[in-house]
């Protein structure tokens, strides 16, 4: 029986990366690529297809950041498949990012230059804003409308006697310390993608305690430091030529679900002799405050519906 397995965000960089990849490990696959932009999305579907001559591969319109799109999409998904086995939450936006030049060159010469370049704790603020719903959209398209796509695709991943995998792109820079559980969508903030970031690592934990039971399970990846649309202008263009030959990707949908550590952030890292390997390293992670998290979440899902 062939996999089925959906994609956010999958028209470029580590999402489209990911697609060659799973597409190379097994062909037999049914692949969908859930994009914004169609045309972007189609450019995509066709170079996996001129490399995949036989491959299965779709195509899905959905916007993480608008509760129509992703409710539309979702009811399109339902139409089409009778489940799903993996489910790669890789959509994300880091709107007007900014560096803190003075920071940044406090910091290169200090001892926390490894620590700066793998979080980029201290350096970077984004200039967020709200969208048509009314939701701030870095917490929106990054945490909530991948919630509210679980959420109305649970008919296919919490199935009886099968079990789905979700699998969240997170970041070294979801930090603690950005997060605020009384600013759940960082209103009052500068640091929104970090504290989206942080947030998801909590929901996918809550989601362990949740789903599991019922054959879902969830787990959290940092890829590293790599070059996509996302972070390459936050950096002038020579910076990222000199850093380039140290970056790798690396992704774990092969592993058995049941066999990973929910409190677990995998990283992809690479060694001094340029050997690629996966690391688990334990999340800051209050349980309480996931729950909370969770509850809140749930609330805001109701109050959203209602609307629509």
């Amino acid at each position: 029986m062939e996999k089925v397995v959906l994609v956010t965000g999958a028209n470029s960089g580590i999402g489209l990366a990911l697609c060659e990849r799973l597409l190379t490990e097994d062909g037999q696959l049914r692949l969908c690529l859930a994009c914004r932009n169609t045309q972007r999305g189609e450019a995509a579907r066709s170079a996996l297809l001129t490399s995949h001559s036989n491959a299965h591969v779709d195509l899905l319109h959905l916007d993480v950041g608008s509760v129509q799109s992703v409710l539309a999409a979702a009811q399109e998904v339902k139409a089409r498949y009778n489940r799903i086995d993996f489910l790669y939450l890789n959509a994300g936006i880091m709107p007007n990012p900014h560096i803190d030049l003075k920071a940044f060159f406090r910091g290169l010469f200090s001892r926390n230059v490894i620590n700066m370049f793998a979080t980029a704790e201290g350096l970077l603020t984004q200039q967020d804003q709200l969208n048509s719903d009314g939701l701030q959209e870095v917490f929106a398209t990054n945490l909530f409308g991948h919630f509210l796509l679980i959420r109305e695709l649970e008919p296919l991943v919490c199935r009886a006697g099968h079990t789905s995998r979700v699998v969240w792109t997170s970041s070294s820079n979801a930090r603690r310390s950005a997060f605020s559980i009384e600013d759940l969508q960082h209103r009052d903030g500068s640091e929104p993608y970090s504290s989206s970031k942080y947030a998801s690592d909590m929901l996918s934990l809550a989601l362990n305690r949740h789903k599991n039971s019922q054959g879902l399970f969830s787990s959290v990846i940092c890829p590293g430091l790599v070059m996509t649309n996302l972070t390459y202008g936050i950096l002038p263009s020579f910076f990222w030529t000199l850093i380039l030959p140290i970056m790798w990707l690396h992704w774990l949908f092969g592993q058995n679900p049941e066999s990973l550590d929910p409190r677990a952030k995998y990283h992809s890292l690479t060694s001094g002799l340029g050997t690629n390997y996966t690391q688990a390293r334990q999340m800051d992670i209050d349980e309480e405050m996931a729950e909370v998290l969770y509850s809140k979440l749930l609330e805001l899902e109701r109050v959203v519906r209602k609307k629509e």
